[in-house]
Formats: structure tokens, sequence, C-alpha cells
């Protein structure tokens, strides 16, 4: 390949900038001497350029001549100094991180390693065996805005790209395990079918599997091993590696828009493919080691591990900092994006040591114009001590509230914690948002995730079988929260199935009708299993990939459509969105009826003891219709509107209309049948069956009425919803009590 001299160029913007004369190139390391770009033919024969201008560690030039699809690399020369945490190898060729595209794998050959077995830089070429980096051009038609759906309307579904997609019967064979194949009516025709309004992709930046689980056969099925924050993931590409994948995002993205779903993604900017200092060379180390990772300060030829992966991203350098900024704002604002889930959050928020709110990233993060206008969520957690920060994060940001999966999890499976932590939970964690000015919305309820059991094992398994590994069952986590109904995994006993189903009933009934936005796994509204695996993320194969052949059998189908009127319920229901903390004080213009009241099965509400006591194992929640109308600035709240301190009451709002449904949600743990008695006046005066998870459909047909004040039975571990039938008193114009119907009952 014969190729010009590059002009000088401009130090930004950094990665491969097409032109209409050819490609600006630049390259920020502030360590290196020298640095050497290298473009590969299609025979792949390396031809190599220097970079002879740097600005502001910017190394950069413009190549004439070169086109998208251009195949390229670098090679980074500068001091050896491991001890000073400095490992630059020109023998390695590295990978661009601002590349919006790679072509190729990462094979695990000795050459890839910094050194040798003495301690020197080790002199072998890596190029045969690492990635290139892959020229592209910049999109001609921006993406329509998303559908810009409000955080309390939200609803969630988890999935991966391949494992939703790969045995789906409706998607041609070619698509499947694609971005084309999530693209494909099918696939969108299954999330429209269930009501969710947004899907949280599994990552999809593109990662690498890691030397150990390659050699074990296995791959790195989750990607949490990220390599390049720019570039869409080749594994999942219909089309191609010399970005065309980049396009194919797009039209993902397109598609779901279209059709009012919302894309986040889960991105790993915590930490790098590259693991420990013993690991490969093949990007960050090789550029400026120690201006990407946070290395520890009595030793630098070693990392301070924050995230069990071997290493940490240093966002608290600047440039790093910046990189995590440009490929946000990328993943907006050429790809679409709706928002972002961040894996291990508590480590991009570390400054010195600690967990620090008020670290670089959060204020940059808090002031950027593009990406403080899309959802933001929190893993509020990392491996580090004090990484545990479940309600710490700051106003704008989303939590995966682990409590509220814990709590849920406790619950169900008869563990005697008393209600208090529960009906906190599912009033929305006041506790743990409201008292910075956050909303309910902030917490994002689940109860499964692609970490740890799927529902249906929930319910079947109460320890791990995650031999699949080939990690001798040691990985993945031992606690478990579950409950199996006697029995380890599957079996033919009818009774302990039908229990089963009826617990996965009742736990998606608390899920879905909590206050906060649910987050749904894939495959749990359809009985998915992955065979007590709770830590699949090496398994590419039929453990992880979603069984759509499910849907043969009746009881999937039939926990289908339970979950698809469930969230048809919770979208016409506005009192199961809250906008704001619920006050435990009245909310009708008679002021007689609180927004939210707790309820014995005696029909008499909570007193401070009942809260905490073990036996109590049934718990009522009044919801009032009216409580949805909570204005903005409603104040801080602590606690679930049981004895608490509490803000100012809001304004009293009337009725206003057939949506505006009270409710009563009962939720019973014991194993017995019991009698609750539905609150009699001011709650209500009558009431109707909308839910029964003892009924196989959980909504059962043409339900009798049901009396306020009087005994109705419930089945043992079950979940009851009341909606009010006839309103409490108010009072007309003149001043006379009358009682109202709030309209029909059908979702």
């Amino acid at each position: 390949m014969t190729l010009p001299r590059p002009r000088p160029g401009t130090p930004f913007p950094l990665g491969a900038t097409v032109t209409d004369e050819g490609v600006n190139f630049a390259l920020w390391s502030a360590g290196a001497e020298a640095v050497e770009l290298c473009l590969f033919d299609e025979a792949d024969n390396q031809s190599s350029l220097w970079l002879t201008e740097q600005t502001y560690h910017v190394w950069h030039g413009f190549v004439p001549g070169v086109r998208p699809g251009q195949r390229y690399g670098y090679r980074v020369h500068g001091p050896w100094r491991p001890a000073d945490g400095l490992w630059f190898n020109p023998g390695k060729l590295l990978m661009d991180p601002y590349a919006r595209s790679y072509s190729g794998t990462v094979t695990y050959h000795s050459a890839i390693y910094p050194s040798g077995p003495d301690g020197d830089p080790d002199p072998h070429d890596s190029a045969p065996h690492v990635p290139r980096s892959v020229v592209v051009a910049p999109a001609e038609n921006p993406l329509p805005a998303g559908p810009g759906t409000p955080w309390a309307d939200t609803v969630i579904y988890e999935l991966h790209v391949r494992g939703f997609t790969m045995r789906h019967p409706g998607i041609p064979e070619r698509l499947r395990g694609t971005y084309a194949g999530l693209a494909h009516p099918a696939a969108i025709k299954h999330l429209l079918n269930l009501g969710v309004t947004a899907v949280e992709l599994l990552p999809v930046h593109h990662a690498v599997t890691e030397p150990a689980i390659s050699a074990r056969g296995l791959t790195n099925y989750w990607g949490y091993n990220s390599l390049g924050f720019f570039a869409p993931d080749a594994r999942y590409s219909s089309s191609g590696d010399l970005g065309q994948q980049v396009a194919e995002f797009r039209e993902m993205v397109r598609a779901l828009h279209e059709a009012g779903i919302e894309v986040i993604l889960d991105v790993v900017y915590n930490h790098t493919a590259e693991g420990p200092p013993d690991g490969p060379v093949l990007s960050f180390r090789g550029i400026d080691n120690g201006a990407y990772y946070r290395l520890e300060p009595a030793d630098r030829s070693r990392y301070r591990d924050y995230t069990g992966c071997g290493n940490t991203l240093d966002i608290r350098q600047f440039h790093a900092l910046q990189m995590v900024m440009d490929s946000l704002r990328y993943w907006i604002t050429e790809m679409g994006v709706d928002g972002f889930r961040f894996d291990l959050a508590s480590a991009l928020a570390r400054s010195l040591h600690d967990v620090d709110r008020l670290s670089s990233f959060m204020a940059v993060v808090h002031q950027d114009p593009v990406v403080n206008r899309v959802k933001l969520i929190a893993e509020p957690w990392d491996l580090g001590e004090g990484g545990y920060q479940v309600g710490e994060f700051p106003p704008l940001w989303t939590e995966w509230n682990g409590r509220f999966r814990d709590s849920v999890r406790d619950f169900w499976r008869g563990v005697p914690t008393g209600m208090a932590e529960l009906a906190t939970r599912m009033s929305g964690s006041s506790d743990l948002y409201a008292d910075d000015g956050r909303r309910p919305f902030a917490s994002i309820n689940f109860i499964t995730a692609h970490d740890g059991f799927t529902l249906r094992d929930l319910v079947s398994y109460r320890h791990k079988h995650n031999e699949a590994n080939q990690e001798h069952n040691r990985d993945g986590t031992n606690d478990n929260r579950s409950h199996n109904f006697g029995v380890e995994g599957h079996t033919g006993d009818p009774e302990v199935n039908q229990a089963r189903r009826r617990q996965i009933r009742n736990v998606l009934s608390a899920l879905l009708l909590a206050t906060g936005v649910p987050m749904l796994l894939a495959g749990d509204e359809m009985l998915r299993t992955q065979h007590g695996n709770n830590n699949a993320y090496c398994q590419d194969n039929e453990i992880s990939w979603l069984d759509w052949s499910l849907l043969d059998d009746p009881d999937a189908v039939r926990l289908l459509r339970f979950t698809q009127r469930l969230l048809r319920l919770r979208r016409t229901s506005p009192v199961f969105r809250q906008r704001a903390f619920f006050l435990g004080e009245p909310a009708g213009q008679d002021g007689q009826v609180k927004d939210l009241a707790w309820f014995r099965p005696d029909g008499h509400e909570m007193t401070d003891r009942d809260w905490h006591s073990p036996r109590v194992r049934t718990l009522g929640m009044y919801l009032h219709g009216a409580a949805h109308h909570n204005p903005p600035a409603c104040g801080p709240v602590v606690g679930p509107c049981w004895p608490s301190q509490r803000p100012a009451a809001r304004p009293r709002i009337a009725w206003e209309g057939p949506d505006d449904h009270s409710y009563v949600l009962w939720l019973h743990a014991g194993e017995a049948d019991i009698d609750v008695v539905p609150p009699g006046r001011p709650w209500a005066g009558g009431y109707r069956i909308v839910l029964d998870t003892a009924d196989e459909t959980g909504f059962p047909t043409d339900p009798p009425p049901v009396a306020a004040g009087q005994p109705l039975p419930v089945t043992g571990r079950s979940v009851v919803l009341l909606r009010v039938t006839e309103l409490p008193p108010s009072r007309d114009q003149n001043g006379v009590e009358r009682l109202g119907d709030p309209g029909g009952f059908g979702e």
C-alpha cells in the first residue's frame, strides 16, 4: 500500500474523522514519545505512517485518500518502566479507543502480552492476534427523536440482543442473534403486546472474552468486558464488521422508536477488557496506562480494583473522563439511545477512595446539556469498601433498588422480618429518595435481572446450579432468597407446580403494582428457566437464550396473558404510576380519606406494634384514586406513610374521571387461607375483585361484588386486588352528602 505523507491535520475530534479528501486521525497520549499509524489493506498487509504533530497531548495527522472501511491501528512508542506504570511497547498493535467499529477478534497468543518471562518488553508483533479499528463515515440522516416516555410511565424490559432473538421462530435465521433481529416485526410485536415502554440492552459496546473464560471453551456472553466505548459489538451484526454494525444498530433504534419503545444501554465504564497488569495489551494499557487506570499510589505496577475485573478506569483524570462523556454523547446524538444503566456505578463516583456524590463524574453529568436530558440509571454498588450506595446517588439519577428486590423476595418466601420494610418498598422507598428532592420513579424496582435466578428458578431452586460454568459451582451468589416449595428443580408434582405458578403471579403483582419504575427480566413472563444457573455470564447457548417454544405450554401462555393484563392495569390506573410520594394525608376534596393507608386483616389500620411484629404475614395497602394528582413540590417525606415525619399537606383535589379508581391491595404470604376485612367507610362503600392470584388466570371472570367491612376469603400465599366501586362520601355544592361511582372496572 503506497501512502502519501500525512498532513498536520487537527487534534480534534479524537478518533478517525472522514472528510471528502481523506481521514483525520487523532490519538491522545500524554506519555508517548512517538505514535505510528498502521493501515491494513484487504490482504492484511501493513503500511505505517508517523504522526509527527502533537497538540495538547494529541498526536494527529490527516491522510488524503483514505476512505470509510479502512482498517487501522496504532503502535505507541515510549518508556518501559512497569514499576512506574509505564508499559509502552511498539510491538503491540493498539485499538483506537475512539473507533466507531472494530473488525476481527482477539486470540490469546503470548504476543499480545506486554512482557516476556524476563520482565523485558515482549518484542513479538501482536497484530495477527488483535482486532483492527475501522474508519466509519458519519451517518447522513439523523435519527428521529425517541418516544420520550415520562419516568413515571416507564416499564423496563431487560434483554440480551442475542439471547432474545436467537431462537425466535418468527425471525429469519440469518437475523437471529443480531440487532436486525431485534428490529424485526416479530420481536417488536412481543414487546408491544406485553406492554413495556423501554428495552434495557445488556452491554453492546464492543467487548472481548477474558483469557480464563476462553481457555475453558466459553465466552463472555453478557458482555461486561468492554474494550471499545464507541463501537457496537460486531458479534451482534448480521451485515458485517467494517462499519455495517453501526448502521444496523441505528436501524434497530429507529424501528424500536417507531414502535414507541425507548432504548436504554447497559454501559460498563468502570473497567476494561485488558484486565489486571498481567493481562493483554489491546488498547488503553499501551496508549497511556497511568492516564487511563487507577494505579496503587505505593506501587504503580499494580491496579486499584473496585470492580473485581482486574482494573478500574480512572475517570478522575481529565482525558479518561472526557472519553466517557464523549462516548455518552455519541450514543445519544449519533446512535439515538434514550438512556443508560451504569454498571457498578459506585466505581465511577469514587474520588480519592470513597464514593463521592460530588465527584468529577457526577458534576460533569449533571451539567452536560446532552447527557442530563436522558434516562440515567445507576447500579448503586461496586466491590470496594463502602461501595453499597443504594439511595445515595444525586438528583437526575435513578437506581436499581436492591432493597426492593430483597424485601419482596423475603416476604414471599416467608422470612419474618416485619412489614415496615415491605411497606416502604411498595410505596416508593421514600426513605431512600425523598430527602434530596427525587421522586418515586428514582426507584427502579426489580425482582430478577440478568445476574441471578430467573423468576421461575426463584421459586424452583434453593441453591445455585452453575456447574456448566466450569468453576466447580463456586461462582455466583449464595444469597438467592429463593424458595423451592420442597423440591429442588423440575418436578412433575402438580401441587408443587401449582404453588410455584401462584408464587410467580404473587411476585409479578408486587413488582408491577408497586410505586416506582418496574423492570422485568426477558422471559420471566413466559416461565423461562436457566435450570438453576444464577450466573450464566458465559453461557452463549440454550441456557441463556430465550426459549420461545415455551409458548406451546398453556401454563406459560396463561402467565404471559397475566403479565399483559397487569401491565395494562398499571397503564390505565394512574394511582400505580405515582409522580410524587404519598403523604399519608387526605387526598380527596372531602378531607376524610388518606392518599395511602395500611390495614391489618381485620380491617383496622396498622399500628406501630403491628409494623414490627414478625407474626404479621398479611398487609392491606389502600391507594386513593386522587393520589396521582400530587403537585411537583410536595416536600420530603420519610417512611411509607405509616407514622413518620411528613411535610405539609398538599391541596385537596377532587376526583377527575373514570381512571381515578381507588384500590386495596392485599398481600398475604402466610401458608394458610384467611379472611380479610376490606375497610368500610370512609374508605369505600363496596369493592370488586380485579386480581386474585389464586386463580390460574389471575383475573377472575365476572367476580361478584365485595361488601365493605365484611370478611373476604383469601387463599394462602396469594395477592388480591380490590377496586373501589362505591366512592367514599363527599358533599355537593349544597353541602349534601353523596356517593359516587368511579365508572367501569375493566382494564
